[in-house]
């Protein structure tokens, strides 16, 4: 599974707080609380994504609440995939729930806001286009690109107890 696109740096530490403001968690709608995400620290976020994009940040993303809204806001708004230097254990569940991929890498600090990158997640390459550079990262699990692929960990239940005839 390819994902290409460009990049919205963050910093580390970004708790779900910042992710999605505990004011929309009214709703489970991911378009809706993707119109949301990220502004109490970037308000024009949402508008500046294009579908497909990546966010790559520091150390500890996701941490804060047990709440599935973070990740389904950063879903909702477009984007495709999270890289960061180390995620907060919560996150990591619930973004395999909601079918968000997620790769750990060393090398974020040499990613810059605005590059366009390419993730090979069977083989974790990521291509830095912009830069001409190559970063290697443990691959994404076969299974987890399945539930990916499936659009949720829910969805990719349902079609494993009642497969397509």
């Amino acid at each position: 599974m390819i994902i290409k696109g460009k990049v919205h740096k963050f910093s580390d530490d970004i708790n779900t707080d910042d992710i999605i403001a505990a004011k929309y968690l009214v709703s489970g709608d991911a378009q809706e609380l993707g119109r949301h995400c990220m502004e109490t620290i970037s308000p024009d976020f949402s508008q500046k994504v294009s579908p497909g994009d990546i966010i790559v940040a520091g150390n500890n993303f996701g941490c804060g609440s047990s709440r599935e809204h973070a990740p389904l806001a950063i879903k909702g708004c477009g984007i495709a995939a999270v890289i960061a230097k180390s995620f907060a254990a919560i996150f990591f569940r619930n973004a395999i729930n909601i079918g968000l991929p997620f790769l750990e890498s060393t090398d974020v600090d040499k990613i810059n806001d605005g590059d366009i990158i390419e993730i090979d997640l069977s083989t974790g390459i990521i291509k830095n286009i912009t830069q001409d550079k190559n970063y290697k990262t443990q691959a994404f699990p076969q299974f987890l690109q399945q539930i990916v692929e499936s659009g949720g960990l829910i969805n990719y239940i349902k079609k494993k107890v009642s497969p397509a005839s």
